[in-house]
């Protein structure tokens, strides 16, 4: 099991119907190889502001969504147990949960592990990768009941 020192920061005016500390904890560990190494994130939930102004810096798009990870790159010759952050913009989880009919909780969830699973070097770019990576999700997302969120809910 991977040792995780999680940084959870709440920068979102209501903090009503956040998932718990242990929660975020929960779904990034299962996210991180299952070894005994160290490793730490920073898991920032924000409003729509700092995530739209956040995704048009980094990304190029002038509209908030709902996770972004920065994984750190450590300088050569020094290794340190960071991992990264992610950015989860709080409204659009709660809105894209509404839009595709499934428990606000288990889309938390799957961000979290999609979030870490960049953090790893994991990506969708091409066909094949995001074949991989939902995948990866869709087995790990089990391990809490939450059903494959790539299944359209109509």
């Amino acid at each position: 099991m991977p040792v995780l020192e999680l940084d959870l920061q709440i920068a979102t005016q209501s903090a009503q119907a956040l998932p718990s500390q242990s929660q975020f904890e929960e779904w990034s560990q299962v996210a991180l190889p299952q070894s005994g190494d160290e490793y730490e994130i920073t898991i920032r939930l924000v409003d729509i502001e700092e995530s739209q102004s956040l995704n048009h810096e980094y990304r190029g798009k002038d509209k908030p969504t709902n996770v972004l990870s920065f994984p750190f790159d450590a300088p050569d010759g020094i290794e340190m147990p960071l991992l990264g952050d992610l950015v989860i913009c709080r409204q659009v989880v709660e809105s894209e949960a509404l839009d595709q009919k499934k428990p606000v909780l288990n889309h938390w969830a799957h961000l979290v592990i999609h979030g870490i699973l960049h953090l790893r070097g994991y990506d969708h770019l091409n066909d094949k990768d995001a074949e991989e990576m939902e995948s990866i999700e869709i087995e790990l997302l089990k391990l809490f009941s939450i059903p494959n969120p790539y299944l359209i809910n109509e």
